[in-house]
């Protein structure tokens, strides 16, 4: 059964979690969202798991969310003769892009042939996350020559990094584009878009998942994976155009440094939550449960750092995709979730009184809050199409589950990623009186509410209207 909290939990599909019955029972155990890695597999292998995730969550009755997770530009090292390479500290090494024939000791190609342009004498290559350090020489035509400054074993298409950023790959390839289309096919309820550089990239995927999609009106969440150095101080104009980012630790810290990622990680999240977005924490979160049974003791304390600093999710990669205990990782990290939760302070009346807003519906929204936080309410609910309200609310610490119901099922997929939010599909009337005593039929089937529970309950009138809530509801059950 699933523990009870807050924080949301992404899980990577892959080979080690593909089975029916076990990605059953990690739906079960508490994965909210299932990520679809892009960078491996035939559109056919995607659009294969997206319809046993469906099924699954079908079978254990809890819809999850679906992310596209686009591969982006590879930046990379071609193949070795041997396979792989051990490079040795104070030796030359060629990085070439116009070579074709596997590489050696001398040197070796290149997947991501721009990179003499993106170059110059002093700049600081780093190559398989960071593990070999290059110095640039010199730079001519299309070889880039280098000295080795830390040495170790380099194999087949390991990507590259130039330290400080400046690699001017751009973050939609043709391989992305097609699989836009794919994931749009499927009905991808996130998209999640590598590598951007600026707020354009995110413009542009959004565009691409318009086209695709025009047929069906399908929109997804856009997020932006936060993991080149010139995205920081882009990071509010990125996040103005996207419905999240992702604070996506690997390719980042290659990029800035493992120490600059911690500060770097706190400001995402405040800054998403303040901007009204979700914020996804991702990258070894729970690495050595790809091998062992139980998570490291700094492992646990990641975790509930990222829960303590307000993420909406945490994400699981190989852990789950290539892991030998994927069940247990899931069953780990909701554990985990759920103690930090319990520790943390919510926040008092200064949460609700700082924020600004001008539209009705957030007022609402603040106003559910505020009043239930003062009269120790059991749930809040909110009525949506959009699912907007239910975000509002989510971007503040109360401990007082909220309760998201929706008629469309896209709706409350993709209320799946919100923190704190529990979303429930449940068709209504158009009468505001009825559908009001529908919905507290509908918690008390749930056993969500009892008799002489006060909950707070938000709605639109009239009902059915995007972004249209204008009514707060104080009630007792009876």
């Amino acid at each position: 059964m699933q523990v009870r909290r807050a924080t949301k939990i992404v899980a990577t599909l892959g080979p080690a979690s593909s089975e029916p019955e076990l990605l059953a029972q990690m739906i079960a155990t508490g994965v909210n969202v299932v990520r679809l890695n892009f960078s491996h597999g035939t559109a056919q292998d995607h659009i294969d798991r997206a319809t046993m995730v469906r099924a699954a969550a079908q079978r254990v009755g809890r819809e999850v969310a679906i992310m596209a997770d686009l591969q982006g530009p590879k930046i990379r090292v071609g193949k070795f003769a041997a396979g792989k390479v051990m490079l040795e500290a104070g030796q030359p090494f060629v990085l070439d892009a116009a070579r074709a024939e596997p590489g050696d000791l001398s040197g070796v190609g290149l997947d991501y042939k721009e990179l003499p342009r993106d170059v110059k004498s002093g700049d600081v290559l780093l190559l398989n996350d960071g593990l070999i350090v290059l110095t640039v020489d010199r730079v001519l035509g299309d070889a880039v020559y280098t000295t080795v400054t830390i040495g170790g074993e380099l194999s087949n298409n390991k990507g590259i990094n130039k330290q400080g950023g400046g690699l001017t790959a751009p973050a939609l390839t043709a391989k992305d584009m097609e699989d836009i289309k794919t994931a749009m096919g499927l009905g991808a309820d996130y998209v999640a878009v590598s590598f951007p550089k600026n707020a354009t990239d995110m413009e542009m995927a959004r565009q691409l998942c318009s086209v695709a999609a025009a047929g069906s009106g399908h929109r997804p969440g856009l997020i932006a994976k936060i993991e080149r150095a010139e995205a920081i101080p882009q990071l509010e104009a990125i996040l103005r155009v996207s419905d999240g980012i992702m604070v996506a630790r690997g390719d980042l810290a290659v990029e800035v440094g493992n120490a600059a990622v911690p500060a770097l990680q706190k400001k995402m999240i405040r800054m998403a939550r303040e901007m009204d977005k979700v914020v996804i924490t991702a990258t070894q979160m729970m690495e050595s449960m790809i091998t062992n049974p139980v998570p490291t003791r700094a492992e646990v304390s990641d975790v509930a750092n990222a829960v303590l600093d307000g993420t909406d999710a945490v994400m699981l990669s190989a852990e789950t995709a290539a892991g030998k205990y994927p069940l247990e990782t899931v069953r780990a990290m909701a554990e985990i979730c759920a103690a930090a939760e319990a520790a943390e302070e919510p926040r008092k009346d200064s949460d609700f009184m700082d924020r600004q807003f001008r539209r009705i519906d957030q007022a609402i929204a603040i106003g559910a809050l505020f009043t239930a936080h003062h009269l120790g309410a059991k749930a809040i609910v909110a009525m949506t199409e959009s699912g907007s309200t239910a975000l509002w609310m989510s971007r503040h610490r109360i401990h007082i589950p909220i309760y998201a119901l929706t008629p469309k099922v896209a709706t409350q997929r993709k209320m799946a990623l919100f923190r704190n939010v529990r979303p429930l599909l449940m068709d209504t009337s158009a009468d505001r009186d009825t559908a009001l005593e529908q919905a507290e039929n509908h918690l008390r089937m749930r056993n969500i509410v009892q008799s002489g529970d006060v909950y707070a309950i938000t709605c639109g009138e009239p009902m059915g209207q995007p972004g249209g809530s204008n009514m707060l509801k104080i009630c007792q059950v009876e």
